[in-house]
């Protein structure tokens, strides 16, 4: 199979991690893919040795200053590492970048946007940067560029169906009979005992937004030259003006629920200048175009004629073309990044690689299926051959048999997880992976079987005329007591009526989703799932000391790196070190408590264990049922010790799931499970849904699987499509309905 001048990266005697001496050659400007279970060592292999081998050598080019600023990389535990070329890393890690940062910002859209306007649009505004809501010429002056502001609600403010002597301004300053109510009332411009719903229109505005105004008062006798000003204005300018965040927590309590936050009044959310929205194109305005859904706005552009802005125009239909193809197109480029999932942001970053021009790189993607439904997982699979045939190397790490299949070469990392794994099991073509045997061959092999036999629910819980972003006044009853899977394309809604409606009315569910569990070093998995506090005891007991010597955050710790295992020498112009504390050897403890032991091993070897050693090692009844429901959720290989900083988005997810097994929730909310799992570890998490299920619970799954959806008692299929074309319910009913359902694309699929 190998071609004559076919030049490979290759590996030599990887120890990363599980590795087990792990030798590998990877061919060149082709698609390889890593598969392989949870665990088993793929991404040791693709991040933690090709990515941050050619990253390090990459960030050596740097001076010394610049190094300061970026993360170090360690050099990999491997023999050799030959032929790599820079690296572009394309991971599942959300795009932060707060309100200023949106999806025309990023994939730099909106600065050719700009400049269109800065040509064609009338009347002429001036250079491009006037239409930028991050420039101080462009933005909005009244909200900042933000496009939201602080108000004040007026319905909690003001009862208009009050006199002043009744109370009628319920603001915290305005009591009756306080100071500022006195000044208000004694100013002599309003009756009191008159109804505020009575007042005449001049009247109401000079109570509420007077300017400030000079009154003689009369005090004890004496006349005194007072300030009055209205009783909105008044309050505006002391917290709104002046940022409330200044005052005291006290007063910050008190005024915070008389304020909401509202679309700007003077740009209405467009967060640009007067001007700036006067400038127009067609009758559209910066504005207004950026407020369009992908897919339309390519349309608007490409009837723009004006021959000096041309090559504008096809630079900007290119790049919303990139967007169109991998499934985008029914985002906005005003839709801030921060509200994008883990696969929306990844196929963003995708796209920003797509129109760039660098040739002869590594790209190596994590999982660019998550999220995508499996119509649109053909547009994923063009994309990576589209920068396989630029001339790059394209390295992914995936589970989706349909992804897999496009590969030019494959690697299957086995055969199970943690210690167990750390081996290449396969390498070769898709055709010999089927025949290979190995656990990922076979379920490739294997046919999809729909559940016959539904689950009866035992009540209903009702969503009623749902509006919210693309929802299409969405009525829906979810059926209780049984497993509901929600399904539909990326941007049809499922995110959107679940997450948001849904858990707004059913505050007390327990929602299983990918956020990170813990962001602290000091966190992992023994402590997260309360394993640890047991621990302790027992150690405590068996020894007959104090159970605090027993935790690395207390008493335990190794004095020299309080207890992180790791310590930072900071070299004053040079950049801070991380090296394994000399003392305790990166065991986290002092010396003398790792002689305490429990059954023969110290605290330190049972955080060292993997979930399934301790599982072995453990009677106390409440550790083996902790340790029992990692195992059940297919984190056996993890060990109790590990970082919980260090895990993927889906080993979040399952050590959430995990942790909330014993709870007894009535309603248990999942999005994406699985998420990074193996297509043989989907049976045990279906087994856990099953077990919830049997309990009495209800369960309700957003998923895209095709394994899952099968095996629901009842699915409701949003859509038809994404953003504007979605938000409606398409179907509702069992797996074997479905497959009849003709307007259904997920029935297509399971078919």
């Amino acid at each position: 199979m190998s071609e004559p001048n076919q030049e490979y990266i290759v590996i030599s005697g990887a120890r990363e991690n599980n590795l087990k001496n792990v030798s590998l050659r990877i061919p060149k400007r082709k698609i390889t893919i890593f598969t392989g279970v949870s665990g088993s060592g793929k991404s040791s292999i693709v991040f933690d040795t090709i990515a941050a081998e050619s990253t390090r050598l990459l960030n050596e080019n740097f001076s010394m200053f610049v190094r300061n600023f970026l993360p170090r990389y360690p050099q990999p535990d491997a023999d050799a590492i030959e032929n790599l070329s820079m690296a572009v890393i394309v991971d599942q890690k959300r795009l932060g970048g707060g309100s200023h940062s949106t999806m025309g910002t990023i994939t730099d859209i909106s600065p050719i946007l700009r400049l269109l306007f800065s040509r064609a649009g009338q009347p002429h505004v001036g250079p491009a940067h006037m239409f930028s809501f991050n420039d101080p010429q462009g933005m909005c002056p009244e909200c900042n560029g933000l496009g939201r502001k602080l108000g004040i609600d007026m319905d909690k403010a003001i009862d208009m169906s009050k006199s002043l002597n009744e109370g009628a301004i319920m603001l915290p300053d305005y009591k009756v009979d306080s100071w500022d109510w006195t000044l208000v009332v004694q100013s002599g411009s309003f009756d009191p005992d008159k109804k505020l719903c009575d007042y005449a229109a001049e009247e109401l505005e000079l109570l509420l937004h007077g300017k400030a105004r000079k009154v003689k008062l009369d005090f004890a006798g004496k006349a005194t030259n007072v300030t009055v000003e209205g009783v909105i204005e008044k309050f505006t300018n002391k917290y709104i003006k002046q940022d409330v965040k200044t005052k005291s927590e006290r007063t910050q309590k008190a005024v915070a629920p008389y304020l909401i936050e509202g679309p700007c009044p003077s740009c209405h959310g467009a967060r640009l200048n007067q001007a700036a929205l006067r400038c127009k194109i067609n009758g559209r305005n910066i504005a207004d175009m950026s407020a369009m859904e992908v897919g339309q706005l390519i349309h608007v552009i490409r009837e723009i004629d004006e021959p000096t802005v041309a090559p504008i125009v096809k630079s900007l239909t290119e790049r919303l073309q990139h967007l169109v193809d991998i499934g985008l197109d029914y985002l906005t480029l005003d839709r801030e990044t921060d509200t994008l999932s883990g696969g929306e942001s990844q196929r963003v970053k995708m796209v920003k690689h797509l129109s760039g021009s660098l040739v002869d790189v590594t790209y190596i993607f994590d999982e660019p299926s998550v999220g995508l439904h499996p119509r649109d997982v053909h547009r994923l699979n063009a994309l990576l051959q589209k920068l396989r045939d630029k001339g790059n190397t394209v390295i992914v790490v995936e589970h989706d048999p349909d992804v897999i299949k496009v590969a030019d070469h494959i690697v299957d990392v086995g055969p199970h997880a943690g210690s167990h794994g750390g081996t290449i099991v396969y390498e070769g073509s898709y055709e010999g992976l089927l025949e290979s045997g190995t656990l990922t061959g076979m379920h490739m092999k294997r046919p999809l079987q729909l559940k016959q036999a539904c689950r009866q629910p035992s009540g209903k819980l009702s969503i009623k005329n749902a509006t919210l972003h693309n929802l299409q006044n969405v009525s829906v009853d979810i059926p209780t007591g049984v497993l509901t899977v929600v399904t539909g394309v990326a941007g049809s809604g499922k995110s959107t009526l679940i997450n948001e409606v849904f858990l707004r009315q059913h505050p007390d569910a327990i929602v299983i989703d990918q956020s990170a569990v813990g962001v602290s070093t000091r966190s992992n998995p023994a402590t997260y799932t309360g394993i640890m506090d047991d621990v302790r005891k027992a150690f405590a007991s068996a020894n007959k000391v104090n159970q605090s010597l027993f935790s690395f955050n207390s008493k335990g710790a190794c004095e020299n790196c309080q207890g992180l295992g790791v310590v930072y020498t900071d070299l004053a112009f040079l950049e801070s070190v991380k090296l394994p504390c000399e003392v305790c050897g990166g065991k986290r403890f002092k010396e003398e408590v790792l002689d305490y032991k429990l059954n023969g091993k110290s605290i330190a070897d049972v955080l060292a264990m993997t979930v399934e050693q301790a599982l072995d090692f453990f009677e106390l009844k409440e550790v083996v049922r902790k340790l029992q429901a990692l195992s059940d959720v297919g984190l056996n290989y993890i060990t109790l010790g590990q970082p919980l900083s260090t895990l993927s988005g889906g080993e979040c997810q399952r050590i959430k799931l995990a942790s909330e097994l014993h709870k007894k929730g009535s309603i248990y909310v999942m999005d994406e499970p699985t998420t990074g799992l193996h297509m043989s570890d989907i049976g045990h998490l279906l087994q856990i849904m099953n077990r919830l299920v049997n309990a009495g619970n209800t369960v309700i799954v957003i998923e895209h699987n095709l394994e899952v959806i099968s095996q629901a008692d009842w699915i409701i299929d949003l859509g038809p499509d994404g953003g504007s074309k979605g938000g409606r319910v398409v179907f509702e009913g069992t797996p074997s309905q479905i497959v009849q359902a003709e307007q259904s694309i997920t029935g297509k699929y399971l078919r």
